[in-house]
């Protein structure tokens, strides 16, 4: 559940990441920001810990170097006073005179003085140090820097103080010789810096909190400017949204005469000018639906007389000569012709005022193909193409208008005749339990891919100059694509040039449902058997 909510919230945060430029840009900003906060702060911090270790050290060497002076000093004067015999009670005076000059702002040092190795120690003495004194912290490398030195100055080297409470605090130890009746002595002071990595710490938190304070007005004010700017550019954005779902009377508010308020009566301009020209194309629209509409049904009471007498004459033509015989029959034919494309006209109109309903009830799509088929039989064996039906089995009812199934398929086999070359022409149903599909298939010349773009446009043919037998009127893939669209489906087309066309229906098998696919591929392969084929 946690993986879950944590993958919930990253995809929100990618989500709002995309579809926010505020967000953005003031993301972009307190990021950079901050990174060049950090780097200026780091720079300032590590040149203020540079110059506390350097002016405590320096200030720390003086003072050691004056109290080896006094150390040095203390113990050429004792050599000449009584009693001075007693080493050790020399150095311990020597000691305290040392601490009295070594005491600095962070209290008195630690102290050690060591009789260097193989020097004759007159008196027996070794040395002395303080009580606490931790011996490791004199290192080998510092005493060996101290010995060697040949001119009068200190050595030091950083360590690391373990305090009572295991905590640990910086320090320095500073080295120097001492000369006691002609055996070297070295001096080692141990001194607590604590005070300078205090002075640091708050330097260091004081730029941390500067730094946040910063970055924090530099996204607040990030934050205006964005919104100033990004404000109207949202405004603009779902404006022309609406002006996209159809409101055309929104307009941008004009504020002021930046380049803002410039966008923004540029924007009305054009949308102003939109809405001029969409009304004009809708009217103009209604005008020609109402003209094609009007025209049609007007039509069509003459059509009936002129049908009437063309019958009359039709059914007289054998007492005519063969002139006026051939006469009747092309009249006959052609007003035939005429009311198709009337009606196709009428259809049209309906579907363009959006008038066009559906009566589904649950159909055998085998049996409607079945009809189909043999409807055109006779017209196709005149072209010599065979048609050959396959259906696999399965789920083949489905809730369609069978009236316009019917309508689509004699338009394809229709097509598919005139078109074929006297080649074989398949038919493929199928379905599966979400959709059902028909596909047409011929062999015949096939379109080039310019002529598939527009083979569904109204009037258009792929070749004006071929003489059709099916008495199209260039309104039938129109009107197919308009009855698939309407019971929720596809109709879509395959052709390659000669190698033939192939049309695929897929239709939902319950009305009001989404197609997700199709259960038959475009082309459908060819590769089954005749004997699982139903010969029509």
């Amino acid at each position: 559940m946690r993986d879950f909510d944590w993958r919930a919230g990253v995809e929100r945060a990618l989500r709002l990441w995309r579809s926010s430029l505020q967000v953005r840009t003031i993301a972009i900003t307190l990021v950079l920001s901050g990174v060049a906060v950090a780097i200026i702060g780091g720079y300032v911090s590590l040149s203020v810990g540079s110059n506390l270790f350097d002016s405590r050290r320096a200030q720390l060497e003086t003072t050691s170097a004056s109290a080896t002076l006094t150390g040095q000093r203390f113990f050429d004067e004792a050599i000449d006073q009584p009693g001075s015999e007693d080493l050790d009670v020399t150095i311990v005076d020597a000691a305290t005179a040392i601490l009295g000059a070594a005491r600095s702002t962070g209290g008195a040092p630690q102290y050690a003085i060591k009789r260097t190795p193989g020097q004759d120690a007159p008196g027996g003495s070794a040395g002395i140090q303080s009580p606490d004194l931790d011996q490791t912290l004199i290192s080998t490398d510092l005493r060996t820097a101290v010995q060697k030195s040949t001119e009068a100055r200190t050595q030091y080297q950083s360590v690391a103080l373990v305090q009572s409470d295991s905590s640990v605090d910086p320090g320095l130890v500073f080295g120097s010789t001492l000369s006691v009746r002609g055996t070297q002595y070295e001096l080692y002071l141990v001194y607590n810096i604590s005070d300078a990595q205090l002075t640091l710490g708050f330097v260091q938190q004081a730029l941390a909190l500067g730094g946040l304070a910063l970055i924090l007005l530099i996204g607040a004010v990030t934050y205006v400017v964005v919104r100033l700017v990004v404000g109207p550019v949202k405004l603009a954005a779902e404006t022309s949204q609406k002006l996209a779902a159809g409101q055309l009377e929104v307009r941008i508010p004009v504020k002021g005469d930046d380049v803002i308020a410039t966008l923004a009566r540029s924007f009305n301009g054009m949308a102003a000018s939109l809405q001029s020209q969409i009304t004009r194309l809708a009217a103009l629209s209604q005008v020609q639906q109402r003209f094609v509409s009007d025209v049609s049904h007007e039509l069509r009471t003459p059509l009936t007389t002129i049908r009437l007498a063309g019958d009359v004459l039709y059914d007289q033509r054998e007492t005519f000569s063969p002139s006026v015989a051939r006469t009747a029959e092309l009249l006959h034919t052609q007003v035939e012709r005429f009311e198709s494309l009337l009606a196709d006209l009428l259809e049209m109109s309906r579907y363009d005022a959006g008038a066009v309903d559906m009566e589904t009830e649950p159909t055998s799509l085998v049996r409607l193909v079945d009809d189909a088929i043999e409807s055109v039989t006779s017209l196709a064996e005149s072209k010599g193409s065979p048609l050959r039906l396959v259906a696999p089995g399965g789920y083949f009812e489905a809730e369609v208008d069978s009236r316009r199934i019917r309508r689509i398929l004699q338009n394809l086999l229709g097509n598919a005749i005139d078109h074929g070359e006297g080649k074989p022409i398949v038919v493929w149903v199928d379905s599966d339990k979400k959709a059902v599909a028909i596909a047409v298939r011929d062999y015949g010349v096939g379109m080039t891919p310019a002529a598939m773009e527009r083979v569904f446009d109204r009037f258009w043919r792929a070749d004006p100059s071929r003489q059709r037998v099916t008495g199209g009127t260039g309104l039938g893939l129109a009107i197919s694509l308009e009855d698939a669209a309407l019971h929720g489906g596809w109709l879509e087309v395959w052709s390659a040039p000669g190698e033939g066309s192939c049309f695929r229906l897929t239709l939902p098998r319950e009305r009001g449902a989404v197609l997700a696919g199709s259960p038959l591929e475009l082309p459908p392969e060819d590769n089954i058997p005749q004997s699982e084929a139903i010969d029509a």
